[in-house]
Parts: structure tokens; sequence; C-alpha cells
């Protein structure tokens, strides 16, 4: 049983470590901290900024393929196109999440 639940919680946290882990491979946190602005917004407050929207995701991801500018201030995001779809979504969720 306790074997069970070990299984269980390290399933649970696998995600998360495995979107911090791709956020570092992709240098994501050259440009923003969790909870700190670096260059780009923290990624806490990328959560609080979309919470609620139903596009979220979507939008996020779109964000990270493309790059953007204005929405944060001046300095503008490069697209980071060589990006999977997958890996896009996995960091975007996790982003979501407050990247916990």
């Amino acid at each position: 049983m306790k074997t069970l639940l070990l299984a269980a919680a390290l399933a649970a946290a696998t995600p998360a470590f495995a979107s911090m882990e791709l956020a570092q491979k992709n240098a994501c946190l050259a440009c923003h901290g969790i909870d700190k602005k670096i260059v780009g917004p923290a990624y806490q407050d990328v959560a609080k900024k979309y919470a609620g929207q139903k596009d979220a995701e979507a939008m996020l991801v779109k964000s990270i393929k493309a790059g953007g500018s204005g929405k944060w201030g001046p300095v503008p995001m490069p697209p980071q196109a060589a990006l999977s779809d997958a890996d896009a979504h996995k960091l975007a969720v996790w982003i979501l999440q407050g990247a916990k």
C-alpha cells in the first residue's frame, strides 16, 4: 500500500518537474522567473493575468511559439518556433498552474 501511495505521489509530481526541466532546457528561465520578473514577466503573474479565461492555454501556446510584444511592456518575446507543439502545450499548462 505504501509503495502504491509513493508511486501515485511521484506520478503527480512528475509533470511539474518535467515542465521545470523543459523550461530550463529551452532557456525560458533566462528571461522569466517563477515569481519574479526578469526580462519578461514572472510565470505566476502570467497565470494571474490569464486566470479564468477559456482560451488561455491556446493564447499562451501561440505567444510561446510566435513570440510577441506589447503585452508586458516594450521588450519583445522572441518566437520559440523550434519548440514542438507538445512541449509548448506542456509549458503553457505548467505556467497557467503558477509554474508549480
